[in-house]
C-alpha cells in the first residue's frame, strides 16, 4: 500500500459530514429581527439564477445551481472550489 489518492481514504467512507447550502445572506438590525413572524419576508443579497455556495463542515467546497427534482429542492454542482494551499488536506 502506501499509495496516494482516494484509495488511502477508504477508511473514511462511512464518516458523516455536515453539508450546508447557502442560498444568500441578509443583514438585519435586532429591531427588525424581533419583528419577524409567520409571513415575514427576508430579502437576500442574491438574484434568481445566482450560484449557491456548498459548504462541507463549514468549508466552501463548491458552487451550484438550484433545481427541483421530484418536488424536492436539489443543487447541481457547477464548480468545485480548490482547497486552500497549506490548509487541511494539502
Amino acid at each position: 500500500g502506501g499509495g496516494r489518492g482516494d484509495a488511502g481514504l477508504e477508511f473514511l467512507a462511512d464518516v458523516n459530514v455536515q453539508v450546508r447550502i447557502e442560498l444568500g445572506q441578509s443583514t438585519m438590525n435586532v429591531q427588525d429581527v424581533l419583528k419577524l413572524g409567520s409571513g415575514s419576508i427576508v430579502g437576500l443579497n442574491s438574484l434568481v439564477g445566482d450560484p449557491v455556495n456548498v459548504f462541507v463542515n463549514d468549508r466552501l467546497v463548491a458552487r451550484g445551481e438550484v433545481l427541483v427534482v421530484k418536488d424536492k429542492i436539489a443543487v447541481r454542482i457547477t464548480e468545485v472550489v480548490p482547497a486552500p494551499k497549506g490548509g487541511a488536506g494539502a
